[in-house]
């Protein structure tokens, strides 16, 4: 659900998700396929009942194309620097993308699985004592999409196997 505009664009409805929040913005663009490849970390919302609730909030109209600095200018300076590096948009476009995380520092390794969208669908936690905990996005209280264009998590890439191997391995945390 979109509008065309006199200019040939059409309008989306665009989210920069950021985990506790989000900005939106309605952005005109050739094609949805052409945010997400100009601008890091957005999505393009596209359920017809979302369209429509943001219909009746007071959001910033945007062209993808405007001349810096507008709202998207970080956005898109950040995907401009992704493009350059080996294995930008490996990942994307892919119907399930597996990753193995640890941060600096810490002991704990995080295995997730991520849909299409770049949202995670399940995760193992992996601790320091051999205990592995196992989730599913209903676990969460925040889910916000991974941007698998980035080329950052393309070193981080394992196997399907190596996922359902630990997943198998992990028991269920119950609820609290």
């Amino acid at each position: 659900m979109s509008q065309q505009g006199e200019s040939g664009k059409t309008r989306f409805l665009v989210l920069h998700d950021y985990g506790m929040g989000g900005l939106w913005w309605w952005v005109w663009a050739d094609s949805a396929e052409a945010i997400v490849s100009a601008c890091a970390e957005v999505e393009v919302i596209t359920d017809p009942e979302d369209v429509v609730r943001a219909e009746t909030w007071d959001l910033e109209e945007v062209h993808l194309d405007a001349p810096d600095p507008n709202p998207l200018s970080s956005l898109r300076a950040k995907r401009d620097a992704q493009r350059g590096q080996p294995g930008f948009g490996v990942l994307a476009g892919r119907e399930r993308v597996y990753l193995r995380w640890q941060e600096d520092g810490e002991e704990e390794v995080l295995l997730m699985e991520f849909g299409p969208d770049g949202r995670r669908l399940r995760q193992v936690e992996s601790r320091p004592d051999g205990d592995a905990i196992r989730t599913t996005a209903e676990d969460w209280p925040f889910n916000p999409p991974f941007d698998l264009h980035d080329p950052q998590w393309v070193s981080m890439e394992i196997g399907p196997d190596d996922f359902e191997a630990a997943w198998q391995r992990a028991r269920r945390e119950p609820a609290s």
